[in-house]
């Protein structure tokens, strides 16, 4: 977000990133993740950028070492068809390595459609063109999204309520706020990958140094009497259920990173 993201100087060679987002999570069998992680970031970003992608960011789930999350942007939906379209049914990259990627994935239907929450809530990225070589060093920060589910298409008092509230608490007990997305409710105009179309999610975006700062950052809120007692519990009214939380390492080839 553009209040919050990196040094003055970095923020000036940074760019909005796209406004029509998939976040995708796919469950991989074990002990393949490192492996699918090498293949993706070498054969399918550079390729699905050339049809029309944005390559967002690429993870690993610290919580689940069979997960692989990850993003990939779009300029609008007439474009997300157009690209996907070119990249899985025509490209040399997906026709040469699909089946050895199918054959690593248990599930890759856990996919939401997303839009920043309203202008400025986005990533901001640097330029495709200085993403990180395949065997640059991973980052050492990791990448926290908040998955809030919600009973309906998130209202302006949502909205106020979290960017008022919420995120002033968070950005106190130490988070980066990265980017903050809401259910994009378009059809799928891509059905061969499906989507979690009838669902309304609210996610937040943080970035933090490392896994110790985002456990001093929940050290922190617990001992925050406001957010204990007033700004968390109102939040739990406002949502269906508790929050999902990604503690998320990047690759060395995503751009987004704390």
């Amino acid at each position: 977000m553009t209040t919050t993201q990196g040094k003055e100087g970095a923020r000036d060679q940074r760019e909005m990133a796209s406004p029509i987002i998939d976040l995708r999570q796919y469950t991989l069998y074990p002990g393949t993740r490192d492996g699918f992680i090498g293949l993706f970031d070498r054969e399918f970003v550079e390729t699905q950028e050339a049809v029309g992608t944005r390559v967002i960011g690429q993870f690993r789930d610290l919580g689940d070492p069979n997960r692989f999350v990850w993003m990939r942007g779009f300029a609008d939906m007439p474009t997300r068809e157009k690209a996907l379209t070119a990249f899985y049914l025509e490209s040399k990259a997906w026709k040469t390595h699909a089946e050895v990627a199918r054959a690593q994935m248990i599930d890759s239907s856990d996919a939401l459609l997303l839009r920043p929450a309203h202008a400025g809530s986005g990533f901001l990225l640097e330029p495709a063109a200085r993403r990180p070589a395949l065997d640059s060093t991973l980052p050492q920060g990791i990448v926290v999204a908040t998955l809030y589910s919600l009973d309906a298409p998130p209202g302006r008092e949502l909205l106020d309520f979290f960017g008022g509230t919420v995120i002033p608490e968070l950005e106190a007990a130490g988070a980066s706020m990265l980017g903050l997305l809401v259910t994009e409710h378009s059809p799928n105009n891509f059905p061969r990958l499906p989507l979690r179309e009838r669902e309304n999610v609210l996610i937040s975006f943080s970035g933090f140094t490392d896994l110790a700062a985002y456990h001093q950052h929940m050290t922190a809120l617990g001992r925050n009497p406001r957010w204990r007692g007033d700004i968390y519990p109102a939040l739990i009214q406002k949502i269906q259920a508790r929050p999902q939380i990604l503690r998320l390492a990047p690759t060395s080839r995503s751009q987004l990173r704390a």
